[in-house]
């Protein structure tokens, strides 16, 4: 009976200790979480295919349901959804903000109500968020300027088209790109430069109007792939396609199999998948575990992604699976009829 005693003492004594160490019991680590995921607009592939990968990570994670929110590309929409963050008590939400300053407001007051964020792929100024998960995208936008130089040794004319004005991933690729041209501008200039906004139809229509206005380029380098593939479809109007090289950036399935077929150059892979899983992770973590991020910044290194180096891109097997892309490019022609 002495002995019977003892053992019980012994495993209460354990129970208590993991109780002490955790300070929540073990079933309060897997207590289910309602987690919103506001992007800027979900018009764009790039996106679609974030909330896939958040919603695929979560299943794995268990119990955690992700809410959709779509910012339809308009500061108010993406604000009042942020405040039903609030208003409805959500656990933690994942936010790529339209712009670095237009959004402050809104993920300030998501952030005063105790609910964590993490911002993914674009970032948000002077808000003490839990963390941010991205790309380099400065990186990203020095890997175009590379490949022009390598490609044109001798000297390019350049058209730059650029991505939403105040979004941190247009300002960070320009910076990139420039940083690598503007110390050799005297061989590589760029003789047109303009915002197409991260569309695909702002992307034909920008360049149909710096091709009208200007000496044919060397090169386009396009801050997106929608920009990219809009800036391809006003080639083919002149009959340009392949003696202009397209750079584009995102990897997108389109943009691969554009490669493969030699409509365009290369595109710059920043890993959506790898940022979607990490930053829902990280928050996840957080919440169930009390862990927080050990860095603030979480950057994934860009890759330039060409025809000799295809199969290195996240979203490769897709080129191969037409019924799975043309799933994935649905929401954008439903959004441009």
């Amino acid at each position: 009976m002495l002995k019977k005693t003892i053992v019980i003492l012994a495993l209460l004594a354990i129970v208590f200790s993991a109780f002490m160490v955790t300070g929540t019991p073990t079933r309060a680590q897997n207590k289910p979480l309602k987690i919103a995921l506001s992007l800027p607009d979900l018009a764009f592939p790039f996106f679609v295919n974030m909330v896939k990968q958040v919603q695929d990570e979560a299943t794995k994670l268990g119990d955690v349901t992700i809410i959709v929110m779509d910012g339809q590309g308009k500061t108010d929409k993406q604000t009042a959804d942020l405040e039903s963050v609030i208003a409805q008590k959500y656990d933690g939400l994942l936010v790529s903000p339209i712009t670095v300053d237009a959004m402050q407001p809104a993920v300030q007051e998501v952030v005063d109500a105790k609910i964590p964020v993490v911002t993914i792929d674009r970032n948000v100024s002077n808000v003490k968020t839990l963390a941010h998960v991205g790309a380099d995208n400065v990186k990203g936008g020095e890997l175009q300027g590379e490949l022009i130089m390598k490609m044109f040794p001798n000297g390019a004319k350049i058209f730059n088209l650029q991505g939403t004005p105040g979004a941190s991933p247009a300002i960070d690729r320009n910076k990139g790109l420039h940083n690598v041209l503007d110390p050799v501008k005297d061989k590589y200039k760029i003789i047109f430069e303009q915002t197409a906004n991260f569309n695909r139809d702002n992307g034909l229509s920008v360049t149909e109007a710096g091709l009208n206005a200007n000496d044919v380029p060397d090169v386009i380098s396009c801050a997106n792939d929608d920009m990219a593939l809009g800036a391809i479809e006003a080639l083919k109007a002149k009959n340009l396609v392949g003696k202009v090289a397209v750079i584009g950036f995102d990897a997108l399935p389109e943009a691969l199999l554009a490669i493969k077929n030699g409509q365009q150059t290369g595109t710059v892979e920043q890993f959506p998948g790898g940022q979607s899983r990490t930053a829902l992770d990280l928050i996840v973590d957080y919440l169930r575990n009390n862990k927080s991020p050990e860095k603030h910044d979480n950057y994934l290194t860009p890759a330039m992604i060409t025809k000799d180096n295809l199969n290195d891109a996240e979203r490769i097997a897709e080129i191969e699976a037409p019924a799975t892309m043309a799933a994935t490019m649905a929401p954008t022609m439903a959004a441009t009829k």
